[in-house]
């Protein structure tokens, strides 16, 4: 199926650790044939040559790791048609044309981080809610950003109840009938 975008498209989505932000954001990209943003703690860790732990632990004392992912990724989406998807992409980029937030339980986020990275579900559990606090507590302090309130979205999906391809379509039915997209 190929689809055309009616004028100019920015669509933002974001979600916490484990609700299908990356998989779901490349599949509408490819689907849009639009570029990908998504730049996150995890690519500046590998260009510096740290863990993501690491990169998490410093952020805490150094608002500049923040500061340039979030700005990167807004500037790069400015720039073109695109899907951002990152954990901030629906605050950050105010412009963007379609906003989708992607939710799971606890349980089904630290299941899918264990099937794509490997390690103990208990850990993870307890990694993944560290870095929830951290994250909310950090886009609070740097951008006022309340990560828990998200009434604003065009979208907001239960990712557990759908496999990738159907939020895919979920998202581009409503982008038909918002008529950003046409067939």
């Amino acid at each position: 199926m190929s689809y055309k975008i009616k004028n100019e498209l920015r669509v933002a989505i974001s979600g916490k650790s484990g609700c299908g932000n990356t998989t779901v954001s490349t599949m509408l990209a490819d689907a849009l044939k639009i570029k990908l943003i998504n730049y996150t703690f995890r690519q500046l860790a590998a260009e510096k040559g740290l863990t993501l732990a690491q990169v998490i632990e410093n952020a805490k004392t150094d608002d500049s790791y923040d500061q340039y992912v979030d700005n990167h990724q807004v500037e790069l989406a400015r720039a073109e048609n695109c899907v951002l998807g990152s954990r901030l992409a629906i605050w950050m980029l105010k412009e963007a044309d379609f906003k989708v937030y992607l939710f799971a339980s606890d349980e089904v986020r630290a299941k899918r981080i264990l099937e794509r990275e490997g390690g103990d579900l208990e850990e993870i559990k307890n990694f993944t809610a560290m870095r929830d606090s951290e994250d909310s507590r950090r886009y609070k302090k740097l951008y006022n950003i309340d990560n828990n309130q998200y009434d604003f979205v065009d979208l907001f999906v239960d990712t557990s109840k759908y496999n990738p391809e159907e939020i895919v379509k979920l998202i581009l039915d409503e982008l038909k009938k918002k008529n950003l997209i046409t067939e």
